[in-house]
């Protein structure tokens, strides 16, 4: 206590750094980008298989990106998922999913690009209005792994990284 009478102006500075951090934080409640914008009405939401339309095509991706989806949507929305007929359809397409070379380094490839691209379609039952959305995502891998090591390597991100897309693109005025 006494360093702060025997330097006043540290105890303003402190209070003036907890007020603002104070208003700082209560004011980015508005400003989550966890929030979903999901009109009163709409209660149920069915999540459709996402199938694989890509020239090269990874078994894995399909099942796993629904699954992630589904979960997300169960876990940050108020909505009930169902397999009736739901107020909210959602439905996908994988429709690229293919590696390029993104850096070399001595006439060899230093990094690689894996790009994967979908199109999503929202159906809204009770107003009967049907939305498209467009994700796409690269992710970059060494050029020493090869096609199955970076999709080893990079699966879990790669999931995790299109299933925020999804939802933001679809539950997010951005």
């Amino acid at each position: 206590m006494k360093c702060l009478t025997k330097y006043p102006p540290l105890l303003f500075i402190a209070i003036v750094v907890a007020v603002s951090l104070q208003f700082f934080i209560s004011s980015c409640g508005v400003y989550r980008f966890s929030d979903a914008s999901v009109p009163d009405s709409i209660k149920t939401v069915k999540v459709n298989f996402i199938e694989n339309r890509a020239s090269y095509i990874n078994p894995q991706l399909s099942p796993r990106l629904t699954d992630k989806v589904r979960q997300k949507i169960v876990a940050q929305t108020r909505l009930t998922q169902t397999n009736n007929n739901a107020d909210w359809e959602i439905s996908g397409v994988i429709t690229q999913y293919s590696f390029t070379t993104s850096a070399i380094a001595g006439q060899q490839s230093a990094n690689n690009r894996l790009s994967v691209s979908l199109q999503l379609t929202v159906y809204d039952r009770k107003s009967e209005e049907t939305r498209k959305v467009d994700v796409s995502r690269s992710f970059e891998f060494k050029g020493s792994l090869t096609v199955q090591a970076a999709e080893a390597s990079l699966g879990d991100e790669l999931i995790r990284t299109l299933a925020d897309d999804i939802f933001n693109k679809v539950f997010s005025n951005w």
